[in-house]
């Protein structure tokens, strides 16, 4: 099992502000230091309430960069980039070039978009979310995977794409999918090295995601263990009492576990 660090870079409560870059680098260093053995990092442009009121977000994709070169060891991975903020073969180029700066430490996780203020706010289409990551998965896995793709669907097209150089390891980097649901675990069965279904409150609470997952390996006629499973966990300390604190605490306190299929309970 290995467990991994969530790197806060939003200003969740509205509290505590938006932390620095200098912060979020003392953050990372301090989890590789601490001996956590990913660190993790989520994606999103704006969080706006229904009331107008925004907080604010670092952008991940820049920040993950900067992580790669102030870290040595752990490894560095999103839960999840947004499918819709980046042109899918694009991405798989990026995925590859950041996995050549940080010596083969990256995980691209990547997934269909939900959060549709952040989508109007820039100017993105919010339209059939989950078939455009269909289309992105067919043209983001084989760049990954074998450096090149020839793919035209409706909302994307690659022409002859290749990706030159190749990055550090020959299969690239792996494909985390963030999913539930019955389509986009199908997806995630037919694509992903690695699963992640978000927020658990408890460990018992993977149970029924996971028969879903193996539901969904069984129809693309898959073997469940050759997908990796991991789990998102928030914690909470107690003494944990006003607001501000409360944010403090419970942004340190947000882990990620990656343990290989095999030993889960």
């Amino acid at each position: 099992m290995k467990i991994g660090w969530t790197v806060l870079l939003a200003d969740y409560f509205g509290q505590a502000g938006t932390p620095r870059y200098t912060d979020i680098r003392d953050m990372a260093r301090r989890a590789e230091a601490a001996g956590f053995d990913s660190i993790w990092l989520y994606d999103h442009l704006l969080y706006r309430s229904t009331g107008g009121d925004t907080n604010g977000i670092w952008e991940c994709w820049t920040i993950l960069a900067a992580l790669a070169e102030a870290t040595e060891r752990v490894e560095l991975g999103t839960l999840v980039i947004c499918n819709s903020f980046r042109n899918p073969a694009l991405l798989a180029k990026m995925a590859i070039t950041l996995d050549e700066v940080s010596n083969g430490r990256f995980i691209l996780g990547v997934g269909a978009g939900w959060n549709q203020p952040e989508y109007d706010a820039f100017g993105i289409p919010f339209d059939h979310l989950v078939d455009r990551f269909e289309e992105a998965l067919q043209i983001i896995r084989p760049l990954l995977k074998e450096g090149r793709v020839n793919f035209k669907g409706s909302y994307y097209q690659a022409t002859d794409c290749e990706i030159l150089p190749s990055g550090p390891r020959s299969s690239g980097p792996p494909l985390l999918i963030g999913s539930f649901g019955p389509r986009m675990m199908r997806l995630t069965a037919q694509h992903a090295d690695l699963w992640n279904t978000a927020y658990l409150h408890r460990p018992g609470s993977l149970t029924e995601p996971r028969a879903q997952l193996h539901a969904a390996c069984a129809d693309v006629g898959r073997d469940p263990a050759t997908l990796d499973v991991t789990a998102l966990v928030a914690l909470g300390y107690p003494g944990a009492t006003s607001p501000k604190s409360r944010t403090s605490t419970l942004t340190a306190a947000r882990k990620t576990l990656r343990p290989c299929y095999g030993t889960m309970p």
